[in-house]
């Protein structure tokens, strides 16, 4: 175990109170523990590399500006992903641009593959057989071409849902809307993806 996972393993909470008091390595070890999933949960969001690596820049140093304004109301993870998501919803409302991915649902109105197939081609599998590799690229292609045609809301709402597996509670928290609100968007955005996934195939 090298260096770098022994201080990801660190609580949130200890390295937040670390840099508070100036401790840089501190900050560096938060980024390393959440550069990644921040940038991944972008890039599904806008689509776009390059603005992605902005972003989630743009994100961190807003973390930096900000901790010390951080109460620790929620956890540093879903503030975190509050500002990322906020900055990249902004970003696509300001640009016109979209992208994303996934669909499942746990109301017994979907049947399992739905969720299994999205899930796989979304997250970063392999496939060890050049055929299903070749097939599993095109799905891919074809579901983020219907995730770009949902509105930015119910994007964001499927990709930290289904991408990012959290918890209703947390997406509300990082969305700031009513748990209601993202029970009603997540169900949309499912029947809409069903429907454009529909049309194309």
């Amino acid at each position: 175990m090298g260096p770098e996972t022994a201080n990801i393993s660190i609580d949130d909470s200890v390295l937040v109170r670390r840099c508070r008091s100036g401790d840089n390595a501190a900050m560096e070890r938060l980024i390393l523990k959440y550069q990644n999933r921040i940038y991944n949960t972008i890039m599904k969001i806008c689509a776009n590399s390059h603005d992605a690596a902005e972003l989630t820049q743009e994100t961190f140093v807003k973390v930096i500006d900000n901790l010390s304004g951080f109460k620790g109301k929620s956890s540093f993870y879903t503030w975190l992903f509050r500002i990322a998501v906020n900055l990249t919803l902004n970003h696509c409302r300001r640009n016109g641009k979209l992208g994303f991915r996934s669909l499942d649902a746990e109301n017994g109105s979907d049947d399992g593959r739905t969720r299994q197939s999205l899930g796989d081609f979304l997250r970063d599998s392999t496939e060890p057989n050049p055929a299903d590799l070749a097939q599993s690229r095109e799905m891919y292609k074809l579901i983020m071409k219907a995730l770009m045609k949902l509105d930015d809301d119910q994007r964001a709402v499927v990709v930290l849902r289904d991408i990012e597996d959290m918890d209703y509670a947390s997406i509300a928290n990082v969305l700031d809307v009513e748990l209601g609100t993202v029970k009603s968007r997540l169900s949309r955005a499912r029947a809409n993806l069903r429907d454009i996934l529909e049309a194309f195939l």
